[in-house]
């Protein structure tokens, strides 16, 4: 009985770290290519709301990729919508592998998982609801190796930067 009790303390202390490892996060979603070929009609939409506008937030998107893409770069359209109907728009070059033709982050047989910061110390000076569109610009319509992107905003956590700066 002891032992049981011991391995639910230790599964609840787990569950409470990866709780809290994600904390900060405001917003994360994924959006799936379907059949692994993006083309240029398909636009991947993300909307979500931002209500604290004295915070700092980072912004990163994870790209799934096939190991046998045929580009070491991928060039995108960002198109950001904000709550006062404007919109603005950005060309965005995600570095998929090095100089050297070498796949960044973790890639298995299958498939490549690339997490690319796009946007760090960001502010919403906005309150309400944002939209991101991306959109492939490459010049290719159809490309293929590309199976989908996961968009997630997070919150920084600002007194930790404080305190490691020495301010």
């Amino acid at each position: 009985m002891m032992r049981n009790t011991f391995q639910l303390n230790i599964l609840a202390a787990f569950a409470l770290f990866l709780g809290g490892c994600n904390s900060n996060i405001v917003y994360k979603a994924s959006k799936e290519i379907p059949g692994g070929v993006w083309s240029y009609q398909d636009t991947l939409l993300f909307d979500f709301n931002i209500e604290d506008t004295l915070s700092v937030y980072n912004l990163n998107l994870e790209i799934e990729h096939s190991p046998e893409f045929s580009y070491q770069n991928l060039y995108t359209r960002i198109f950001t919508g904000f709550p006062s109907g404007d919109r603005a728009r950005q060309v965005v070059s995600l570095e998929l592998a090095d100089k050297s033709g070498m796949w960044q982050g973790k890639c298995g047989k299958k498939k490549c998982l690339l997490k690319i910061p796009i946007q760090e110390n960001a502010y919403f000076n906005q309150r309400g609801a944002y939209s991101m569109t991306i959109e492939q610009y490459m010049r290719q319509d159809n490309l293929p190796g590309i199976y989908g992107f996961t968009l997630s905003i997070e919150k920084q956590d600002r007194q930790r930067e404080i305190k490691e700066s020495g301010e």
